[in-house]
This record gives C-alpha cells, structure tokens and sequence, in this order.
C-alpha cells in the first residue's frame, strides 16, 4: 500500500474538528497563545533575534527571586507558544499581579544570556484577568 500524501488546501471543518480532539492539552494552549500572538500584533518569541526591540505577549510559567551579582532580581519565564523567554526585574523582589498562571505583554530590547532570551526591566501591561 501506498501513503497518499494530504494536500496542502485548507482543512475542512470535520478535519479541524478530529484534529482539536486528537490533540494533547499543552498543544491547544501552544496553538491558543500563538494565536493571541497575531491578534495583538506582538512579534513571536521564537522569531526574537539579539539586541532587537520586540513587543511580545504570553503567559508566565514561573516566577522566581533569583539574585544577580547581588541585587534581587524577579525573574519569570514568559511562553508564548512558539519559545520561552526569561523576563527580569532587577532591584524587585516582588510586584502585584506577577504571578504563575498570569498574561501579559512585555517591550524591550531582547539579549542572550546563557543561549536564552531575557527582557531585562521591560515595560510591561498585565492582561486582564478571565479573559482565558
């Protein structure tokens, strides 16, 4: 038997539908926030390169008090479906609404630390809540 290859058309509806189904729940909330990347106009994580000013949007995996070279330092993990970059706040120990679970989007000028992605004290706007 031969594999008959899928075209590259549109998928119909019962096709979107089997597909949502036969999906794991990490990869709905992946597809969800990429698509919430679009409709707020924010660039990708995974399309952020060095030194470039982005405008990105997702949801916050961990937060942490990390210190760095002796200052605290609140660091988050930011997830927008397509990578993850780490968000810090130098001379912060903790801000309201900063937490696991939250949405938000963060500008700034994104650096490479350690092969990773970090915002350093960006301007940030939380998300409301109950819009998930």
């Amino acid at each position: 038997m031969s594999a008959v290859p899928r075209s590259d058309k549109p998928a119909g509806r019962f096709r979107r539908m089997f597909d949502r189904l036969s999906s794991s729940q990490e990869d709905l909330e992946s597809e969800e926030l990429r698509e919430d990347t679009k409709t707020t106009g924010c660039t990708r994580i995974g399309d952020c390169r060095d030194r470039q000013i982005v405008t990105v949007t997702g949801t916050l995996r961990t937060v942490t008090l990390r210190p760095r070279a002796g200052v605290p330092a609140l660091e988050a993990e930011l997830f927008d479906g397509s990578a993850a970059l780490d968000v810090v706040w130098l001379g912060r120990r903790s801000i309201t609404g900063i937490e696991p679970g939250r949405k938000l989007i963060a500008s700034g000028r994104i650096s490479m630390s350690r092969g990773r992605r970090v915002l350093f004290n960006p301007k940030y706007e939380l998300r409301p809540l109950g819009r998930e």
